[in-house]
Order: structure tokens, then sequence, then C-alpha cells
């Protein structure tokens, strides 16, 4: 999906890229995660393994169900003992995380070397 910004190029509503490092799999999410960009979110975290750091960083904009998403990983990595993480989260753009109570839960890390080394 794309929209039209300030009149110039259509731009993407959601971009994802992925990487991996020591094994795990490193997917950096820029745009918006909501109902317009949820499926294209979900078949990418599909794709991605249980191995998994998400880099949101680039999140304009994060609805429910994009955390719902977000949670459901977490638990499927979480039982089959495998690595999740999210990184460079901003309250200004994934409030939903905090009204919901979940910032206090999922394993937030302010950067990927953070992140891994909270895994050793």
């Amino acid at each position: 999906m794309t929209m039209p910004e300030n009149g110039g190029e259509p731009v993407a509503a959601l971009r994802l890229t992925s990487s991996t490092v020591d094994g795990i799999t490193v997917v950096r999410v820029d745009g918006v995660l909501d109902a317009t960009t949820r499926a294209q979110f979900a078949d990418y975290l599909a794709m991605a393994g249980s191995h998994l750091i998400l880099d949101l960083a680039g999140v304009t904009f994060m609805d429910s169900r994009a955390l719902g998403l977000i949670v459901h990983h977490w638990q499927t990595s979480l039982a089959a003992g495998a690595t999740f993480a999210l990184i460079g989260v901003e309250y200004s753009k994934s409030k939903v995380m905090w009204i919901t109570g979940l910032a206090q839960r999922l394993p937030l890390y302010d950067t990927l070397d953070d992140a891994l080394a909270a895994r050793k």
C-alpha cells in the first residue's frame, strides 16, 4: 500500500527489512503498524523464525492489532525457548504498549547491542 506524502511521490506505508546477527533475525520496521499493514507485518513475522529482534525505531504509529501480533510472536518464541526482543521503541509512536501495560512485560531494549548482551 502506498500513500502520497505532501504531494510528492507515493511512499510505502510499511517497509520491512531483515538481517541476521549471531543467528538471530533482526527485523527493521519502518512506517505504520495498523489494520492497513497488518497482513504484510504478519506474513513477514511468520517468515522471520522464532529467534527474533524487532527494531521498531522507524515505526511512526502502532495500533493494538500490531501489538497483538508482536505479543503472539513473543509468546511463541518464549514457548520455543527462543530469543525475542524489541529495540528502539518510542512511547510517542507506540503508546498502546504502555496503555495496555505490556511495556513493563515485553523485553524492551534501547539498542541491538543491549538486546544481544541481555541474552548472554
